[in-house]
């Protein structure tokens, strides 16, 4: 924006924005901040800025904020550089410009202090006011009489000239009106809470009528009388500030990252896909609460509140921007909360336990990817196992073999049998676990891990007697012949415990092979062609039925062969169901069809008063 004309002047002249200023507003309201609120953090950061350039000229400069709010206006006042005519024309008419450049105020050596990187400044305060006025008196040319700035939101704004009394001292005086039906946010009462929000960590002395707004030495710098009451002291700090008391705390002061400030151990467990809200000031002003990328993404268990000056903000300052700096920042973050866990791990057995029980899903997370904090988490990290909770050092100082299962339904179809064969198994059908249990060599030497398949499981259990196999011929080949077009084979064994009447054993290859004949059966004729080449040679789901049960054995016995058969359809289902797996709608079909045989049979042998 320039305006039509820049000569100095005593009179009021008008001037007009060569933009369309209501589209301009509609922009920043609606696509640029994500809330009216930010128009605060502009007022509070245009009058840091000022009394940080003036500082760097005058070290012993006041470093005074002050906001007042009443009946839909505002007024703020600080004691920066202040404005010259000129300067007003040259920065607040001209969108781009920023008195924060080299060049445009001599201290190009300062810049890195201001917290203004766009140039957009006041302009944003049109979101809520109708009308700005500025008010400003420069103390780099202390000669120069103060110059007032007016600019409505048509577009037009007006520079004049004031007597030395409108402003004596150097310093800048915002005053805003409010749009209509924005009046609630010029309330001392709001104002007051987003100066809170915002500029609690600023370095200078900030206040809303009486109220200070500052609240500084930070919460994480505090002096404490020991370790307890700085715990309790961050712990009421969290609570306050997201709204939880935390496990634990622990300090994120990396200096060689910019960043100081603090991270909350959350107390209850989350999902890895939740997105996290941390706050990071930038040089003290809040610039978003919802910052998801400041940590890596296992690090989903703890909340962060940090102050830094390193990381870029985006053009709407609500946000960070995605950079080199920002991806050393985050590894940094995450070196930090690995040294914490490995600390508890050496010196607090503990508390390790008691964040493990919430958090464990975050620390395996972290250990797929980096095998030293699998090492050190190895004899606290639990797994469900046929031996119960246990870590896999444990486990693998029973076992000589850890076998492992890839889905949950696989491991609860085995459990019970491999817990009776001392086959020990342990559950990879959770998050992050088969991962973990396949790197188990790599940090355990001479650990042996296998993925337990149905053949493995078959050849632990017992075998049936010759004769007593022999005789059951019959029985077993009709069996057999019912469920083969399921693609399912059936065998005897005996084994523990016997109140379990059949096994359903089921493994990747067979359900693949499963797969690819369901495939090639809806296929035309080329995709079947090519589906059968991929044959596999026999993978096949299994049957095994238990002949220590006796309802095994008395199904065995049965002289009708249909209904044998259908007791075998009704026990190939209540094993699928007793694995807890997804039926097929092959499957169901035969469990209604079961179902249905077995209550005609019934009523069948009642009416006939048997």
């Amino acid at each position: 924006m320039t305006s039509e004309t820049t000569r100095p002047t005593s009179e009021t002249t008008p001037h007009t924005f060569q933009v369309d200023l209501r589209g301009l507003v509609d922009l920043l309201s609606h696509h640029l901040y994500s809330s009216p609120r930010v128009y605060l953090r502009e007022l509070l950061q245009n009058a840091v800025d000022a009394i940080t350039a003036r500082r760097a000229e005058e070290p012993d400069a006041p470093t005074r904020v002050r906001l007042f709010a009443e009946d839909g206006r505002l007024r703020v006042e600080d004691s920066g550089i202040g404005l010259t005519e000129s300067d007003v024309h040259s920065l607040l008419a001209t969108i781009g410009r920023s008195s924060k450049r080299a060049g445009a105020d001599g201290i190009a050596s300062a810049r890195a202090d201001f917290l203004g990187q766009f140039g957009i400044g006041l302009l944003a305060c049109f979101v809520v006011a109708a009308e700005i006025r500025v008010v400003s008196r420069s103390a780099r040319t202390p000669d120069a009489p103060p110059v007032e700035w007016s600019a409505r939101d048509d577009g037009s704004y007006t520079v004049r000239t004031l007597p030395d009394s409108a402003r004596p001292e150097p310093g800048t005086t915002v005053h805003l009106t409010a749009r209509p039906g924005s009046g609630d946010w010029l309330t001392e009462e709001r104002v007051l809470a987003l100066a809170r929000d915002f500029g609690s960590l600023l370095p200078y002395d900030v206040r809303v009528g009486d109220t200070a707004v500052t609240d500084l030495p930070s919460p994480w710098d505090r002096a404490h009388p020991g370790p307890a009451a700085r715990r309790v002291a961050l712990a009421r700090h969290c609570h306050e500030l997201f709204g939880f008391t935390p496990l634990d705390s622990l300090d994120l002061n990396i200096p060689l990252a910019g960043v100081r400030g603090v991270a909350y151990v959350l107390p209850q467990a989350v999902s890895p896909a939740q997105r996290s809200g941390h706050r990071v000031h930038l040089k003290g002003m809040l610039l978003t609460d919802r910052a998801d990328e400041l940590l890596p993404d296992w690090a989903f268990f703890v909340r962060c509140v940090i102050d830094t000056d390193s990381l870029r903000p985006t053009a709407s300052r609500e946000s960070l921007y995605a950079d080199e700096t920002l991806a050393a920042v985050r590894e940094a973050l995450g070196a930090r909360i690995r040294e914490w866990l490995t600390a508890l791990a050496a010196g607090d057995p503990e508390r390790l336990a008691q964040f493990l029980s919430v958090h464990h899903l975050g620390v395996k997370s972290l250990a797929r990817h980096d095998g030293e904090m699998l090492r050190t988490m190895l004899p606290w990290l639990p797994f469900e196992t046929t031996d119960g909770s246990l870590s896999l050092e444990e486990f693998a100082r029973r076992h000589p073999v850890v076998h492992f299962t890839r889905t949950v339904e696989e491991y609860r179809q085995v459990a019970p049998i491999a817990s009776a064969q001392g086959i020990g198994v342990v559950n990879g059908g959770y998050t992050y676990d088969t991962e973990l249990v396949e790197k188990l060599p790599s940090v355990r030497p001479g650990t042996v891990v296998a993925e337990l398949d149905a053949d493995t499981v078959t050849a632990h259990l017992d075998t049936v007697d010759p004769n007593a196999e022999l005789a059951l011929a019959g029985f077993l080949a009709a069996a057999r012949a019912k469920l083969d077009p399921l693609g399912c084979d059936v065998a005897l064994r005996a084994f523990h415990p016997l109140t379990v009447p059949a096994l359903h054993l089921d493994d990747r290859a067979a359900r693949h092979e499963r797969s690819r004949a369901e495939a090639e059966e809806q296929a035309d004729d080329l995709w079947a062609g090519i589906l059968g080449s991929l044959r596999g040679s026999a993978p096949r789901a299994r049957l095994v039925l238990n002949h220590l049960n006796p309802l095994i054995r008395r199904i065995s016995s049965l002289d009708d062969r249909e209904l044998a058969g259908t007791a075998t359809e009704a026990l190939y289902g209540q094993a699928l169901l007793m694995a807890q797996r997804p039926l097929r709608p092959a499957d169901s079909a035969l469990l209604n069809r079961a179902f249905v045989g077995l209550l005609e049979w019934a009523t069948h042998d009642q009416e006939n008063g048997r």
